[in-house]
Formats: C-alpha cells, structure tokens, sequence
C-alpha cells in the first residue's frame, strides 16, 4: 500500500487560518475597558505604519509609466469602482429575505474596496497572463481606492454605516491618505531598506491587519452583535457572494474579450477586475465602521479566502491554453499584450514591491 502523505499545499491560505484564530481569540478573550483602549490606539497606529509601508514600497515615477497601457488600468478601475457597487447595489432586494440589514451593509462595503495586488500578480503569473499590467492595475487600484472607497461608502452607505461623517472622511485622510504619502515623500532615502527588509516588513502588514481583527471584532462581542447572526444567515451570504465572485469572473473574461484585449491583457483583467483587498479593507473597515466594524468586515473576510481559491483554481486551468506563436515569441507577458503592449510596465514590475492582498 502505498504511504498516505501530507498535502504540500493547504486548500486555505494559512493566513485566513490566523485570521480565524484572531477571531477566537476576540471571542473568548474581547478586549474590554483600558485594555479596548489600548487595543484601539495600537490598532490605529499599525494602520497608519501599514500605508507609511504601502507609499515607501511603490515608486510613483516608473509605476506612472504603466498608464502608457491605460485603456487596461481603466477597465480594472471601472470593474473594481462602477460594476463592483453596482452589483452591491442590486443585492439590495435581498434584505430581508436572505441577507440582514448589517451583513449587506458589510457586502455592499466589500464592492468598495480596492483590487488586490499580491494575489493577482501570482495568479496572472500562473496563468502567463500580462504579470507587469497585473502589478500596475493592483497598484493604482490601491492608490485610487484610498480616496475613492470612503468617498463610496460615504454616498451609498450613509449614516447607517455605523457613522460614516465628515469626521469619518477626514480620520480616513488622516490615518491613511497622509502616511501614504509621507511614505511616498520619504521613499527616496528609506526605499532601498524597505525593498531589503519586505519580507520582515510583510510580517508587519499581517500583524497590523491581526491587530485590526482583533480589535473590531472584540468591539463587537462586547456589544453583543453577534448576536445578531444566524448560521443560516452566514450560508446565504455565502451563496450571494459565490454568485457574485463567478459573475466578476466571467464579466471580466468576456467583457476584456469584447474591448478586444489579447489573451495575456484578459488574464491580468480578470483578476485584478474580480478581487478585493483584505490588507485595504481592513483598516477602512475599522475607522468607517467603528463598532459595527466586526459585521462590517465579516463579508469581506470570506470572499477574500473564496476568490483565492477559485481564481488558483481558474489560474492553474489558464497555464495550460495553448499558446499562439505570436504569444510564446513574448515570454515578458505571457501574450500578445492585447492593445498597444504593456509600454511601461516592464519597469514598474521590476520597481513595484507586492503586498498582501
């Protein structure tokens, strides 16, 4: 008989495994009076470090060159900003019926955040889609997305948001939008030690977004809002945003297919187009919500850990199309590059760090 072995990959991403357990830990040990204090203040802290990291990591100068391929970047942003919220908008009439007021609240939230970048550049790597487009569409979804989702959420979720202000908007500036840009100002003397240290660096990000879990969900125990929440409830969320994952995923595909993008610029739309940012949502998540944050973030959690196994799935199928002559000839983007090539692109795929996504 043959020896039964241990898989060498784990169907969930270990890091949504510590998410969970950072969930356990805000359940049966919350955060409560000068410790939520405490809790709080680092929390704010660490996410203000994160996006201090997040502008120090991208070069500003080469990734600009990526807008040379600009019809691509503004189908992702169109994806991610415009037919994300829309969808989020017709699920609407499923309140009450299937979804509580506070869970759609939490999934109308998700279609406001920003793409990913790490994921998205592994998978269209994967699928030898246009790599250099896939960094280049996840980093200018993160810089737009840190004006944009809070603006969003601001006009469509409202008050009911859990108080989504001025003051809201204004904590989103200060908290994230200045050290973004102070890291961006700093890069020129700190960008060398950050692109040495992103692997200890990268152990920060997730502790900040732990930290953030923490946090928010504690928050929530404390105010009993899980209670609000029914294990039938969790399986219809699911299924909404299973349907909405597989219609990203084929609007993405065959919408890039009808601007008539080759084959390497479709793979690069399709995930860039179809997935959101934990490592963003998170943090904005916490400052736009505020005790609501731990319902607010819940539907944000799941569709991270379901895009990423579906689209390894989709990935792995991709690698194995046939290639044309033309798109082998073009080892760089795995294709033809679709309308005009990836024109800047090679630069900023050599300068632009990847981050958790």
């Amino acid at each position: 008989m043959k020896r039964l072995r241990r898989p060498s990959r784990l169907p969930i991403d270990p890091y949504i495994l510590l998410l969970l357990g950072t969930v356990g830990l805000a359940a049966l040990f919350p955060a409560r009076g000068a410790g939520a204090d405490v809790a709080s203040g680092a929390s704010t802290a660490a996410i203000a470090f994160l996006f201090f990291l997040y502008g120090a990591r991208l070069s500003t100068g080469e990734a600009m060159d990526g807008l040379r391929h600009w019809r691509l970047h503004v189908t992702v942003l169109a994806c991610t900003f415009v037919v994300f919220p829309l969808l989020g908008l017709a699920a609407r009439g499923l309140v009450p019926t299937l979804l509580s007021r506070p869970l759609y609240q939490g999934l109308l939230f998700l279609t406001l955040v920003p793409s990913t970048i790490q994921s998205s550049i592994a998978f269209t790597s994967i699928a030898r889609g246009n790599v250099p487009a896939a960094i280049c569409a996840g980093s200018f979804s993160s810089m737009v997305g840190i004006v944009v989702t809070p603006l969003l959420a601001a006009a469509l979720l409202g008050n009911s948001g859990g108080g989504l202000s001025a003051d809201s908007l204004l904590a989103i500036v200060l908290q994230l939008l200045v050290p973004f840009v102070a890291g961006q100002v700093l890069r020129r003397w700190i960008g060398g030690f950050v692109a040495r240290h992103k692997r200890i660096l990268g152990l920060v990000d997730r502790g900040s977004i732990l930290l953030v879990v923490y946090t928010a969900f504690s928050e929530g125990m404390v105010r009993g809002i899980w209670h609000q929440v029914s294990v039938a409830r969790l399986g219809a969320l699911l299924a909404v945003e299973a349907v909405l994952l597989a219609v990203m995923l084929a609007l993405t595909w065959y919408g890039a297919r009808a601007l008539r993008f080759g084959r390497a610029d479709r793979i690069a739309i399709q995930f860039a187009g179809s997935k959101k940012s934990l490592a963003s949502g998170l943090p904005m998540a916490g400052v736009l919500f505020g005790a609501h944050a731990s319902l607010a973030v819940l539907p944000l959690m799941l569709f991270h850990q379901m895009q990423l196994m579906v689209c390894a799935v989709i990935a792995k199928r991709r690698a194995r199309d046939p290639l044309t002559a033309r798109e082998a000839a073009d080892p760089a983007t795995g294709g033809d590059g679709g309308t005009g090539g990836d024109g800047g692109t090679g630069a900023a795929a050599r300068a632009v760090g990847t981050r958790t996504g």
